[in-house]
């Protein structure tokens, strides 16, 4: 019995050490979570800039865990625009599209310093911000987002991807979307917690209603220390199909994360 005690608490916490040694993606999501009833306080500022305009997405982010497999947040984001001249939009500040997040994990496999699992989730978007039609920052338009997460996990290596589709009922901007991103921890996982990630990161969307389509790559490193993870990300297009004015110049991702 006490054999067993023994291998179920070292199970419990190199999986933890897994969990953690990893943490999320930057510009994707991944389906491990920490333990229950935990609080994460984060940000992941966006600056996007276009062939229509420079813009600023800082968001204050509550990620609340209720249970090993299931999990809420809400989004409220603050967005700075810049348009061109020629879009005659000009300049300002604004609160954002707010969004309601929930993920619930739905199958687990285990193996010896390795862990398999997958999400549902949902991405509710609310039209809190003005119309300013800024995909994922300020639309003024309701929009329903559903995927499936699947990510696998060791200690040398997280791969993570994510299939799913964006319903906006009163807008142009309905889209199939898939991510797919690697993780390659630089550290080896230690307690406290003590290390530096690299990932690369890949994301295809297809609006259909506009007949556009983007394949883009993120590069990013990521830090933590104890309860703390700082992050940047620059992500550049690979393929562009779309009208030149919803063209992708470059986004810079600047994040921190807290654990309470």
């Amino acid at each position: 019995m006490s054999k067993q005690l023994l291998l179920l608490l070292f199970a419990g916490v190199l999986f933890a050490q897994i969990g953690r040694a990893q943490g999320p993606p930057i510009t994707a999501d991944k389906p491990i979570m920490l333990g229950g009833n935990t609080v994460v306080l984060k940000t992941l500022t966006e600056i996007r800039n276009t062939e229509v305009g420079t813009f600023v997405n800082a968001p204050l982010m509550g990620h609340y865990i209720i249970s090993a497999n299931s999990l809420v947040a809400v989004h409220l984001p603050y967005v700075h625009y810049n348009f061109n001249d020629a879009s005659g939009r000009g300049a300002g500040s604004t609160l954002g599209d707010i969004n309601i997040l929930g993920k619930y994990q739905f199958y687990r496999k285990d193996g010896t310093g390795k862990t398999f699992r997958m999400v549902a989730k949902t991405l509710q978007t609310m039209p809190t911000g003005k119309s300013l039609d800024i995909e994922e920052m300020s639309t003024g338009d309701y929009a329903g987002y559903y995927a499936w997460v699947g990510g696998y996990e060791s200690l040398k290596f997280g791969i993570s991807s994510e299939v799913g589709y964006r319903w906006v009922p009163d807008g142009t901007l309905d889209k199939f979307q898939a991510k797919l991103g690697f993780g390659l921890p630089l550290l080896k996982p230690t307690y406290p917690v003590n290390q530096l990630n690299l990932y690369f990161e890949y994301s295809s969307e297809w609006l259909h209603e506009r007949d556009a389509y983007q394949l883009l790559y993120a590069q990013g490193i990521q830090y933590a220390r104890k309860k703390w993870t700082w992050e940047m990300a620059i992500q550049l297009p690979l393929i562009q199909d779309a009208p030149v004015s919803e063209q992708l110049n470059y986004a810079v991702f600047l994040g921190t994360r807290y654990i309470l």
